[in-house]
């Protein structure tokens, strides 16, 4: 248990997001990135919040509040920049079509999870935020090459690499289930 904790306190805090610094304008790139990941944090924290009332194991509880607490921290400085930048929160719903937009979880397979407890809860619930964390991997490393603001790169860096060892804890939890 105490491995869990440092581990988990390591993953957590590599991606704790710190509060926007004055910024003049936002790079198209960086706004489109964060009005993106808006939505799929948001998701994201409402997923892991169902863990407190339904997961049997312990750990992956303590996971699920790390991983709600961080994602709020960051979308609270998301809708900072965004709003320092005089850009909304949101695109316009097709306004990012051309390029695939961001996948969100299926919203049918996010409602079987309210119906379910226990072991099987824990097990749908890590394959539904394994493949979750992964779409958000996939947007920082699209950031990271592509962005032009350095903090907002540097956010998408902390995204990636905490949400890599986010699956890695994830997919051992999934193992003993």
């Amino acid at each position: 248990m105490r491995f869990f904790l440092l581990a988990l306190a390591f993953v957590v805090s590599g991606c704790a997001a710190t509060q926007p610094d004055t910024v003049l304008r936002g790079d198209p790139l960086d706004v489109m990135f964060l009005q993106m990941m808006l939505p799929h944090h948001q998701q994201g924290v409402e997923m892991v919040a169902l863990a407190r009332d339904r997961a049997q194991n312990e750990e992956l509880r303590m996971l699920a509040a790390a991983i709600a607490q961080t994602q709020a921290t960051e979308a609270d400085t998301m809708k900072g920049w965004l709003t320092s930048w005089g850009e909304p929160l949101t695109a316009p719903p097709d306004s990012h079509t051309g390029h695939g937009g961001m996948r969100q979880s299926d919203p049918e397979e996010v409602a079987r999870l309210t119906a379910l407890r226990g072991a099987e809860f824990d097990q749908r619930l890590l394959n539904v935020m394994i493949a979750h964390q992964d779409d958000a991997v996939q947007m920082a490393r699209w950031e990271t090459g592509s962005g032009a603001d350095p903090e907002v790169r540097d956010l998408a860096d902390r995204i990636d690499k905490s949400r890599t060892a986010q699956i890695g804890m994830m997919k051992k939890f999934l193992d003993r289930v």
